[in-house]
């Protein structure tokens, strides 16, 4: 399973590495550390929290998360696989994303909970590219 250090977790969330080290302090998400000391997040948990920020908790005095060219970087949140189509949420800071796409391109990518991701929108459609 994939791990965040906290600095890449606070981007995946929208907020300041500050904000995600306070809120790990605080045990709103767990940590780990590597052989290096640094401080890890489970992949898995991470998707977990952003999923709790997404839906309303709130951010301490962070500016809004905004997109570059309708780009929103986040982290996997939920994969559901059909016979033929998938669905695949994707938590990008305060944006929840739902693609719906093929399950061949799922299973190209290797989609899974956890895992960074990005979605780009253009107008009804949205595109996922593996980060």
């Amino acid at each position: 399973m994939q791990s965040y250090t906290i600095g890449q977790a606070a981007r995946l969330l929208g907020v300041s590495p500050d904000t995600a080290r306070r809120w790990a302090d605080a045990g709103r998400v767990a940590t780990h550390r590597d052989e290096a000391g640094r401080r890890l997040i489970n992949g898995r948990d991470l998707a977990a929290f952003s999923v709790e920020v997404g839906q309303g908790a709130h951010i301490e005095d962070e500016e809004p998360y905004t997109s570059v060219r309708n780009s929103f970087p986040g982290i996997v949140t939920a994969v559901k696989l059909g016979d033929v189509s998938a669905q695949v949420e994707i938590q990008a800071g305060p944006h929840r994303l739902v693609s719906l796409l093929t399950r061949e391109a799922v299973e190209e990518l290797g989609l899974e909970v956890g895992m960074r991701a990005t979605a780009r929108v253009k107008s009804t459609s949205v595109h996922v590219d593996r980060a």
